[in-house]
């Protein structure tokens, strides 16, 4: 048995009146996770990275740490039967040393000329001229560079060797132009392990701007050119600034693969003739390896680490900066 609302009462004039609406009562607030409810909450969300967190700390931190221990001690590979902690004589001996000077001298040039010169640039212009270029061009070029840097170091260093030794392939061919010709592995050995650096590794760089102005959209490049705009005009005002965060990614990379190349240098020139083509990886081997100097090898290794922490700090505050 239902029972009927109560009709609204009749006011002066015959007008109903009717009684007010109720206040509807709010929900209470949620009360805010506690203490444990929130240590739940990260766990559950830090537990798919768990096994990459785990690997990163036994691959990577681990082999580091132990390094970093291994520089402060005089651990060597023969004629010692246990190793001393020695602080800091390790990195004192290394920046009292005229030899570690000018490895240090010599990789900041091998870097800024292959890397940051040689790389950079070619793989822009390479990739500008490839979007313009047929595609049976755009096919012969890419395969050519990409086959450079798919070869293993050891045999690109030996055909780069081949081709600045005296009897030389550029030799020949100089001889030939009846131009001079000369040593170039001896008269200017950190310019030809420059120059074979640059040979190999131009397809990383040529790869990723390639992708970049891939991005950019016709439309601008088209107004831009209606508006009379010329190619390096476009080039500095519009290609430039829109690819600005593949330039920076693309200079980290290849600046921190550049500092410990070995290979390449040890094949063409094994550091000579005497100490000309000498960087820090060469340094750090001969001190390690050749002369049984764990600890002090070490040490340097740690020194190039920081120097490829520096050129990162650089390079990711300039990737943190809004295009």
């Amino acid at each position: 048995m239902t029972t009927a609302s109560p009709a609204p009462s009749a006011g002066p004039g015959g007008v109903a009146k009717t009684s007010p609406p109720r206040p509807r009562s709010t929900p209470p607030a949620a009360e805010p996770p506690g203490p444990r409810a929130r240590a739940r909450r990260g766990l559950l969300r830090a537990l798919p990275v768990s096994p990459a967190v785990i690997l990163l700390a036994l691959f990577l931190a681990g082999p580091i740490g132990y390094c970093a221990y291994i520089a402060f001690t005089d651990l060597q590979l023969t004629g010692q039967a246990e190793s001393s902690f020695v602080g800091l004589d390790n990195f004192r001996e290394a920046f009292g040393d005229e030899r570690f000077i000018n490895a240090v001298w010599l990789t900041l040039v091998f870097t800024f000329l292959s890397s940051i010169i040689g790389q950079n640039t070619l793989g822009l212009a390479l990739a500008t001229l490839m979007q313009r270029a047929s595609k049976p061009v755009r096919t012969l070029t890419g395969a050519i560079v990409v086959t450079a840097w798919v070869l293993p170091e050891v045999v690109a260093g030996f055909l780069l060797y081949a081709f600045f030794r005296r009897e030389g392939t550029l030799n020949a061919v100089l001889d030939f132009l009846h131009l001079p010709s000369q040593n170039w592995l001896f008269t200017l050995p950190i310019l030809a392990v420059s120059f074979a650096n640059v040979w190999r590794g131009t397809a990383f760089s040529m790869l990723v701007y390639s992708a970049a102005l891939n991005e950019i959209p016709k439309e601008i490049t088209e107004a831009a050119e209606v508006d009379g705009a010329g190619g390096w005009r476009r080039m500095w005002h519009i290609t430039l600034p829109m690819i600005r965060r593949s330039i920076g990614t693309n200079l980290m990379l290849n600046t921190l693969q550049t500092l410990s190349v070995f290979g390449l240098i040890w094949v063409m020139t094994r550091g000579g003739p005497g100490n000309d083509s000498q960087t820090l990886p060469l340094f750090m081997y001969e001190q390690a390896f050749q002369k049984s100097m764990i600890g002090y090898g070490t040490a340097v290794a740690l020194l190039l680490l920081l120097v490829g922490s520096l050129f990162s700090v650089v390079y990711m505050r300039l990737l943190r900066t809004e295009v």
